[in-house]
């Protein structure tokens, strides 16, 4: 039984209050974050520490490969809530350098159920199959594929209902696709910034041919 972390959580709740007394008392009054994170369930990859936000900060959704399906009604429902309900002004999709799900793509590897799920980046990987071809190393390769992927899923939040509604009636919204290092902890930015619906195509345009004339950032 994982008691061990129950005492951890008293430990981390006694330190809180005692640096700030008043920090539960805020949180619990309302949520109003800024930004939606779309990451991936990776345990090395948390948000908040990330970014340095504290609770409250930050709206999270994360999956296997931070994949953005158009049917995927948990994904959606938590983009609709967080665009529609706390109004967040920039919603980020971030994946990772050493992704397993990626890589799991890049080898065709099989876990079960899971490869359902992946085989959405393995489209990503058939769609760009000849800028994966130019890099000679597998471990570019896989780096590669993970800002590519990340490339299209924010491609895929800019196209859902909910964000070309948001835009359609003039709310601030913008979506940013990121990539974070293991290595250092830091994140990269994708060239793929978006802030209305007219931007999109071009922006993703430019974000492709950019990252097809660079090395690799990892």
């Amino acid at each position: 039984m994982p008691g061990h972390l129950i005492q951890s959580n008293r430990e981390w709740a006694a330190k809180v209050k005692a640096e700030d007394p008043e920090f539960f008392k805020r949180l619990s009054r309302q949520q109003a974050p800024e930004y939606l994170w779309i990451g991936c369930s990776d345990s090395r990859v948390p948000a908040n520490q990330i970014c340095g936000l504290m609770p409250g900060e930050v709206f999270v959704h994360r999956n296997i490969a931070n994949v953005v399906v158009h049917t995927d009604l948990n994904c959606l429902s938590v983009i609709q809530f967080a665009v529609d309900v706390l109004k967040v002004r920039c919603i980020l999709v971030v994946g990772h350098y050493g992704c397993g799900g990626v890589h799991a793509a890049l080898k065709g590897q099989r876990f079960g159920l899971a490869d359902n799920w992946i085989r959405h980046v393995g489209d990503v990987a058939d769609k760009h199959a000849g800028s994966l071809a130019q890099c000679e190393l597998e471990s570019l390769r896989h780096a590669r594929l993970c800002e590519l992927n990340v490339i299209e899923q924010t491609r895929n939040v800019c196209l859902t209902t909910i964000v070309q509604d948001a835009w359609a009636r003039g709310q601030n919204l913008s979506v940013h696709g990121w990539v974070y290092s293991l290595h250092d902890g830091r994140v990269r930015e994708l060239a793929m910034d978006v802030r209305g619906a007219e931007a999109l195509e071009p922006t993703y345009s430019e974000a492709i041919d950019r990252l097809q004339k660079r090395e690799v950032l990892a």
